[in-house]
């Protein structure tokens, strides 16, 4: 999945397309991480756009963040920080490493703007990625202006069974609570097995219920009451949604990021991988998670906090993504199709925007 410079991106494109889209990936994050915080980085950095808002105590510098799954080692922070991001979230982390899926598990589909990838939540494990989080310098960096905010994303292994799920996500949310300026559970990636199920009633209420208790008292530990989002899925009915949302608001949640991929292929078939298993990504997504956000808007009311994260390519698809009930927006597949450029062109519009409101 390539990133690039904006400038050079559109030559660069084509050369990346093509690879195998997870080596492609992997090269351009071997060059972030080696650039970042180097004379080099000055090729990818960009001003950011200054457009604060307010949401579960936390300030975002602007509405625009980099959805999980992109760095999941975290090992390019800086480099997506020079970028202009608001907020960057990087994971998901299970508690010990995992090779993920067999491959190839990851395919382009550019007749649509997409993306499938049964990766599996694929990472070195919780310690190293703690050691990568406790390398980035952006806290340090932005000349006297609010720090771009880090997310953290947790999830479970692929060999703990899921009655044991609630395990993984505790030892992940000791690791990783000192370091996060908020953290998110991921209940809603479709490459592990039975994950999904964790959305569910009974499931979901255990499982915010241990969280919840364990931040209490993580909260006292370090001083620092870090919030907690929830990510979910947009194949869910009106029902599912409404019981989420109850659940999350019961449990004290400080909000939802909607949504992770869809498992739905009618946006794409016929197209060459249409049919590969895994979680589809990018234009297809947009209006399922337009219609989930919407509806959670309705179920958490006007104050609840919602990110929301699928099939933005355009300041336009953001403006949609606000205009459904997102409070902030997550791009990631954007990314691979439009280049960095797609950053700073959403920032400012959605800046643009609220100066008109």
């Amino acid at each position: 999945m390539p990133l690039l410079p904006s400038s050079l991106y559109g030559l660069a494109r084509p050369f990346l397309f093509g690879f195998d889209p997870e080596h492609a990936h992997e090269i351009t994050l071997d060059g972030l991480a080696r650039t970042q915080n180097t004379p080099l980085a000055c090729a990818y950095s960009a001003p950011r756009v200054d457009d604060p808002v307010t949401l579960a105590g936390l300030t975002f510098p602007n509405r625009v963040g980099l959805a999980a799954g992109l760095d999941k080692n975290a090992r390019c922070i800086d480099a997506f920080a020079a970028m202009g991001f608001g907020f960057v979230e990087v994971g998901t982390v299970t508690p010990k490493a995992q090779p993920g899926n067999p491959k190839p598990r990851m395919f382009r589909l550019p007749q649509r703007d997409a993306l499938i990838n049964r990766l599996g939540f694929n990472n070195e494990g919780l310690d190293a990625f703690l050691a990568n989080v406790q390398k980035a310098r952006f806290r340090k960096s932005g000349g006297g202006k609010s720090p771009m905010l880090l997310g953290l994303n947790i999830g479970k292994n692929a060999a703990t069974p899921i009655e044991r799920a609630v395990d993984d996500y505790l030892a992940c949310l000791d690791g990783v609570y000192p370091h996060a300026d908020y953290v998110t559970i991921n209940i809603s990636s479709p490459n592990t097995a039975n994950l999904r199920t964790l959305q569910s009633d009974e499931a979901l209420d255990a499982l915010l219920g241990a969280v919840a208790e364990r931040r209490e008292a993580l909260a006292t530990r370090h001083g620092k009451r870090s919030p907690l989002f929830v990510k979910i899925a947009p194949d869910l009915d009106e029902a599912q949604i409404a019981v989420i949302a109850a659940t999350l608001q019961r449990h004290r949640m400080d909000g939802v990021i909607a949504t992770n991929t869809t498992l739905a292929r009618d946006a794409v078939a016929g197209l060459p991988h249409a049919e590969e298993a895994g979680g589809l990504s990018g234009a297809p997504v947009r209006e399922a998670s337009n219609r989930v956000i919407a509806q959670l808007r309705t179920a958490l009311g006007k104050d609840f906090p919602i990110i929301g994260v699928g099939g933005i390519l355009s300041a336009a698809d953001a403006r949609a993504k606000i205009a459904a009930g997102a409070d902030v927006v997550q791009i990631y597949t954007g990314l691979i199709y439009r280049g960095p450029a797609l950053v700073r062109e959403t920032a400012q519009a959605l800046l643009r925007d609220r100066s008109k409101a």
